[in-house]
């Protein structure tokens, strides 16, 4: 039976509960991170546990537990469940208040879960045969307003611009930041490969700076592949040779139509399944083991 970790506590899954005061609920008001595991190792577990705090820092909620204690807590559940392979849903809310959005009535009562489980964001055989996704009215947050790079729970933006895909017929949504350049996919990030070399959008653009995204990235430099984080529009990625997005959950999955044109040879190209073997490959062999 799953255990779920609640504040230092594993729960049946059928009894782990929170108040529905918790601000976390009540306003979004909280971080979260998706974690993989891959034959008991944790992949990128520190770099993902260093941008949930980052997280936490910039909307001013205080992780009621230290980096190493979240570590332990996270291999205890994973033990506790008995699994090798799974995806890991790290949360940090702001806790129990009242109905007003003031946080300062949650000082103190936190809730930090960890649940452990498996995930198939998408079909298996749209790795092998390529995804089509649209472009979508959402836009991305603004810098200004909720600024991308904060992992929080209200992830109302990305729901919506989901909903628009899904409605559609379409797995994966494209969002455009609000000055029409593209910023990312409603849960992973983009890339195009353009005469061998790799462009993804800068974080100012509206891009998360994704953990499997920036893998990518290295494993990209040290096959030799020129990369490149730049600004592009939908006519350079309509005219890309390749394209593909990254993600926790999605690891890398390659796309060959957007918003009805063919990309590239209209199947996945040499560079997106090659970056696929070596992604696999260095999930086997990199992590915190326990």
């Amino acid at each position: 039976m799953m255990k779920i970790y609640i504040n230092g506590k594993f729960y049946d899954k059928e009894n782990a509960k929170i108040s529905v005061f918790d601000h976390g609920l009540l306003y979004g008001d909280g971080v979260f991170e998706g974690i993989r595991v891959y034959n008991r190792l944790v992949f990128k577990l520190n770099e993902h546990i260093d941008r949930l705090y980052e997280s936490a820092h910039s909307i001013m909620l205080k992780i009621p537990l230290s980096k190493e204690q979240m570590i332990k807590a996270v291999i205890s559940t994973l033990k506790e469940n008995k699994l090798t392979d799974a995806y890991i849903r790290l949360i940090t809310t702001r806790g129990e208040g009242d109905l007003g959005l003031d946080p300062r009535k949650c000082a103190g009562k936190e809730t930090t879960i960890i649940i452990t489980d498996k995930i198939a964001l998408y079909p298996q055989r749209l790795y092998k045969e390529g995804m089509n996704i649209i472009t979508v009215s959402t836009t991305r947050n603004a810098h200004e307003a909720l600024n991308p790079q904060i992992k929080s729970l209200n992830y109302l933006n990305n729901i919506m611009a989901k909903i628009e895909a899904t409605n559609c017929g379409y797995e994966e949504a494209l969002m455009l930041n609000d000055s029409g350049y593209v910023a990312e996919c409603t849960g992973d990030n983009i890339f195009i490969v353009k005469n061998n070399e790799l462009y993804t959008p800068p974080e100012c653009m509206g891009a998360l700076s994704g953990v499997t995204r920036e893998t990518v990235l290295g494993l990209a430099r040290s096959g030799k592949i020129q990369t490149h984080e730049h600004v592009f529009t939908r006519h350079e990625l309509y005219v890309a040779d390749e394209c593909f997005l990254t993600g926790t959950a999605a690891e890398i999955i390659p796309v060959v139509k957007v918003d009805g044109r063919v990309i590239g040879h209209g199947k996945p190209g040499r560079t997106t399944l090659d970056l696929m073997k070596k992604f696999r490959e260095l999930t086997r062999r990199e992590g915190v083991k326990y």
